[in-house]
């Protein structure tokens, strides 16, 4: 009863603290471990191992039967992941393409008047596939501008759900969408927004089980996340396929991106940073910060950044990097090259 109660209290303060559930496993997990090696160390008859039960088979026993049962519920999340993209692709419409409709030019007349993109250009954002990765800070606004710039096929793939801390700087997502899917919020803006868009939400962590064959259907890749795990995999998947990357990073006052696209000789992500700092040297937004309006600003320079790859217009960040200070209002523009030695891009540049 003692154990049982000690369970309860824990998974009690993990629901009132907002704990993630994993971590209450854990530490429930490690409880458990500790029961069980008192049982071994401590002499028969001592009243701790009575409180506890006396005997170690019993918890034995029901750790290793819930061992099996997270084995077993892991064996069905890998199953359900490989099946659930072909599913999600047989159910999603084909993007509308060819000709404009009447509400279509007159809501694109202000681009299509513009030289550098015309009816050319705005046709070519219609045809267009992009796939953005993370609906969060940076995801939010390039998906917002995206969408309302025309570009008929959206991509989003995410894990996480709105939670109320996302608000102040994720603006695509509303109050009333705490505890849904970003992915899901996102897209119900996004098509409220411009319904000539077809938008594929993918509620998932992008992995490498999914990553080569969902991003191969994509035109252009743009990358907000904010771990250098997911940045490392979408920028090796984008450098095999020789598909054009966009990848922007926040930290508190301060923004940057680039367009990383060695098939037109400009470096890839990891020429620029061949390996992941010390954590305590890249904090998340959670423990340093960030202020809100600065995701808007380089959210919306990576939709920017978009629309001139897919346009043809002006000249993108290819070989350039962007660096954005907020606090002070400066920008500076950086050349970054290629490095001969780079595992993922170099051959590309042979």
């Amino acid at each position: 009863m003692l154990v049982v109660f000690l369970i309860v209290v824990i998974w009690g303060l993990g629901v009132v603290f907002h704990i993630p559930r994993v971590l209450r496993w854990r530490l429930i997990g490690l409880l458990l471990l500790g029961v069980i090696v008192a049982h071994l160390i401590l002499p028969d008859g001592n009243t701790l191992r009575t409180a506890i039960g006396g005997d170690a088979v019993l918890w034995m026993i029901a750790v290793g039967a819930g061992a099996l049962v997270w084995a077993y519920s892991q064996v069905i999340v890998i199953l359900r992941k490989r099946s659930g993209l072909e599913a999600e692709k047989q159910s999603m419409p084909a993007n509308k393409q060819g000709s404009f409709s009447e509400a279509e030019l007159n809501r694109y007349a202000r681009h299509i008047v513009l030289r550098e993109v015309g009816g050319a250009g705005q046709k070519a954002l219609k045809n267009a596939k992009v796939l953005v990765v993370g609906a969060g800070g940076l995801g939010a606004p390039a998906l917002q501008y995206l969408a309302a710039a025309g570009v008929g096929t959206i991509g989003v793939i995410d894990a996480d759900t709105v939670e109320n801390t996302n608000l102040h700087r994720q603006v695509i997502h509303k109050d009333a969408s705490i505890g849904m899917a970003k992915v899901f919020s996102a897209q119900a803006e996004m098509q409220a927004q411009n319904p000539f868009v077809t938008v594929r939400p993918y509620n998932r962590k992008l992995d490498d089980t999914v990553a080569a064959e969902l991003i191969a259907e994509y035109d252009l890749v743009l990358d907000g996340t904010d771990n250098f795990e997911t940045r490392y995999l979408v920028n090796a998947t984008c450098v095999a396929a020789g598909i054009p990357l966009i990848s922007g990073a926040l930290s508190q006052w301060e923004g940057q991106l680039s367009v990383f696209d060695p098939a037109h000789g400009a470096p890839c992500y990891q020429c620029i940073f061949p390996q992941a700092p010390a954590p305590h040297l890249a904090p998340s937004c959670a423990e340093a910060g960030v202020i809100g309006p600065l995701p808007g600003v380089v959210g919306a320079m990576m939709a920017m950044e978009a629309v001139k790859v897919i346009t043809g217009a002006g000249a993108p960040l290819r070989g350039q990097m962007v660096i954005y200070d907020a606090l002070y209002a400066e920008n500076r523009t950086i050349r970054i090259a290629p490095r001969s030695d780079c595992p993922i891009c170099a051959s590309r540049h042979a």
